[in-house]
């Protein structure tokens, strides 16, 4: 099991876009992902769940990753929030899965 701390630098926060940017990405792997804020936790790859978390700028969210492939999820949720994923798009998550 890892965890990781990650706070949204994003000026418009996690919003739609990034959010199904980021359930694409986790679908794909094996591991369970969950993401805790204040009181509440989710299912990270479910688009509903993210977004009922209202993730401003400067909010900090902890991935609980747990499963066989825990430690590339783990990496590419670091490149996720590191990027500018504003600029992400579904061509890019998917050249990232080779």
């Amino acid at each position: 099991m890892i965890e990781k701390k990650i706070t949204i630098k994003s000026i418009k926060g996690l919003h739609a876009r990034p959010c199904a940017l980021l359930v694409k990405m986790l679908s794909k792997s094996k591991s369970d992902v969950k993401i805790l804020k204040d009181d509440m936790e989710v299912d990270a790859k479910s688009i509903m769940s993210i977004l009922i978390l209202a993730a401003g700028r400067g909010t900090e969210l902890n991935f609980v990753i747990n499963g066989q492939d825990e430690q590339n999820v783990s990496r590419e949720l670091e490149e996720f929030f590191n990027s500018d994923f504003e600029e992400m798009n579904a061509e890019e998550i998917n050249t990232n899965e080779k």
